[in-house]
């Protein structure tokens, strides 16, 4: 069975499953237990907006998908599979795949910078309170207007330790600032530094529209982020991918309807994303999995359950997969239950007891007809992937990151002069009451901010206005308070 260019073939149920190309980026949610096939589907999935011409980002939580690089066929259920549905054209072959790590250990190194990232989302990944949130807000426009660059974590550190230093140069400006908070954000910075933060906090930063590259047969480039090690500290993970997702909401143009999608963004584990969430930041991600769409961009929420996402969130999502679920338990009954409601219905399939006798592979799909409207829920069993199941050895991976069209650029890191230099500087030039810089003009801060963000992955902000403009949208679009 191939796949046509008008349609993208997901399996065979009462008839053979196909998502429209232009639906694509109404979203999605790939859901089951543990061990009912979400990770295969995920594959088969990537593989089809790949052939497609549609780049893809997911997060290797488990470090099982790099197998994406290279033809399959080495899977004995694979195998069985594509004979089973009688697939006569089917190959197996590999992908054009990217590696990216945060660590930049097991991939091209991913970076940002402090200024990117904003305080907002930073008092996230460091579970700041809202005083030292408060104070940490503070740290960062005193940087803004004396056009101080917060390109590394040295950075934001020599610029709390201003700030706190003093303190009552700027208490009349920005409010109260106290030694107590600035201690405690200090050592969340250390903490941070230690877990990670050292390397991905710098330059040269990520360069968005390298996600969104085709390979040269004009296959999507599938975008792998190396999880294994980040899952380790769940809220950095949740909270970059959100950081990602926001960048892309601000940066990409409005292309309405597009045939197909610019990106499909994958949230895997997305439980850990609504996690201690509180409601007015749910209200956001929903805006944003609303509008991001209409920039061309697809999200594809991979979880266990779908009571994992909120209604709000779920609501949004056009393509439906339901793997198995357990009903051992009254609460695992009633997750069935749920699950069960959130498909049309189909008077032929008693959903709620098909969910639990699912076999690995098989899933209950819904999707979007060509008017937007959600199909009524199938019996489904999903399409092989036509890519190796077994993860790349490590020097399969070492081959794959030399041939990759980024290798080189992202490897060195580089170290120009921002606000720890400066600081440093000051101290050696003049005495404690000297430091506080006095405000610049207009012109000169935002010939400092130009020349700075000519250079990081912030390209279309040039001025600390802009800058300003930026994370105003990321404090609304996460509930940041000053």
């Amino acid at each position: 069975m191939g796949m046509a260019d008008d349609l993208w073939w997901l399996g065979r149920g009462e008839h053979d499953i196909s998502l429209l190309p232009a639906m694509a980026n109404r979203h999605g949610l790939v859901a089951g237990a543990t061990g009912t096939g979400k990770t295969v589907t995920l594959r088969a999935l990537a593989e089809s907006f790949s052939d497609a011409g549609v780049p893809v980002f997911l997060a290797d939580a488990k470090g099982d998908l790099s197998g994406l690089a290279l033809p399959g066929g080495d899977h004995a259920k694979v195998v069985e599979r594509v004979q089973g549905m009688a697939l006569g054209d089917f190959a197996f072959r590999g992908y054009p795949v990217a590696f990216w790590d945060l660590f930049g250990s097991a991939g091209h190194p991913v970076r940002a910078t402090v200024s990117e990232m904003g305080p907002q989302l930073l008092g996230r990944i460091l579970g700041l309170n809202d005083t030292q949130s408060g104070v940490l807000n503070v740290i960062f426009r005193v940087a803004d207007d004396q056009g101080l660059l917060l390109l590394d974590l040295k950075d934001l550190q020599a610029m709390a330790a201003f700030v706190g230093e003093n303190a009552a140069q700027f208490r009349t400006r920005y409010g109260n600032v106290s030694t107590a908070s600035i201690g405690a954000i200090q050592r969340c910075l250390l903490a941070l530094g230690d877990q990670g933060g050292n390397d991905f906090f710098g330059e040269p930063a990520l360069d968005l529209d390298d996600l969104l590259k085709t390979s040269s047969d004009g296959r999507g480039i599938i975008n792998i982020l190396a999880g294994e090690r980040l899952m380790r500290s769940p809220q950095l993970y949740a909270t970059f991918l959100l950081w990602l997702l926001a960048e892309l909401f601000e940066r990409l143009p409005e292309v309405g309807d597009p045939p197909k999608p610019k990106l499909i963004f994958v949230f895997d584990e997305a439980h850990l994303l609504f996690k201690d969430t509180p409601a007015a930041l749910v209200s956001q991600i929903e805006q944003v999995v609303r509008l991001i769409r209409s920039k061309g961009v697809g999200v594809y929420f991979v979880t266990q359950n779908p009571t994992d996402l909120p209604d709000t969130v779920l609501g949004q999502l056009g393509l439906r997969i339901q793997h198995a679920l357990r009903a051992f338990t009254p609460r695992d009954q009633k997750a069935v239950r749920v699950a069960a409601q959130t498909f049309r219905p189909n008077p032929a399939l008693n959903v709620e007891q098909v969910i639990t006798e699912l076999g690995v592979g098989e899933a209950l799909v819904s999707l979007l007809d060509g008017r937007g409207t959600p199909t009524p829920v199938q019996r489904t069993l999903i399409r092989p992937p036509r890519s190796r199941m077994l993860p790349l050895s490590p020097t399969e991976r070492i081959a794959v990151l030399a041939a990759s069209p980024f290798a080189g650029r992202y490897e060195k890191a580089f170290d120009r002069e921002s606000a720890h230099e400066i600081l440093q500087a000051r101290a050696a030039q003049a005495p404690l009451m000297d430091k506080a810089p006095k405000p610049q003009s207009r012109g000169r801060q935002s010939d400092d901010m130009m020349t700075a963000l000519a250079k990081s992955a912030a390209r279309s902000i040039g001025s600390n206005v802009g800058r300003q403009v930026v994370r105003g949208v990321l404090g609304a679009l996460f509930g940041g308070k000053r």
